[in-house]
């Protein structure tokens, strides 16, 4: 049983890049499938299905390489179960000056932070991309 499943979706998908994978596959839920979108949405990755497995379903995400390089620079868990990190709507950074994105989770869905932003809305702060 894993204690943190976005943390571990998160690295698997830092190995595969650093492994230079074409693909990863992550157990699925629904919170991961909002986070594979953002990812897809703001072209950190090319694409996602959601398979089905015999124990249960996964996403196969396919990564995201230009020239050769990753479209991923960096992927950083932010909120942990030991330690929750919540942000209102004036508090939410911007990860490298705006060049990255966080992901938010709010009381309207996973959403990006500009995202956040603009709804007024404040929540959980996931992860940073750059």
């Amino acid at each position: 049983m894993v204690t943190d499943p976005i943390a571990d979706m998160l690295t698997r998908i830092r190995n595969a890049i650093m492994a230079h994978h074409d693909s990863v596959l992550v157990p699925t839920s629904r919170i991961k499938l909002s986070i594979a979108k953002i990812l897809k949405d703001e072209g950190f990755v090319a694409d996602y299905t959601v398979l089905r497995g015999k124990p249960q379903r996964v996403i196969k995400i396919i990564l995201k390489y230009i020239d050769g390089r990753p479209a991923i620079v960096g992927l950083e868990r932010v909120s942990k179960p030991g330690l929750r990190m919540y942000v209102g709507r004036g508090e939410i950074p911007r990860v490298y000056g705006g060049l990255g994105i966080t992901i938010l989770s709010t009381s309207k869905g996973v959403m990006t932070g500009q995202e956040a932003w603009r709804r007024n809305l404040g929540g959980e702060l996931l992860c940073y991309v750059w």
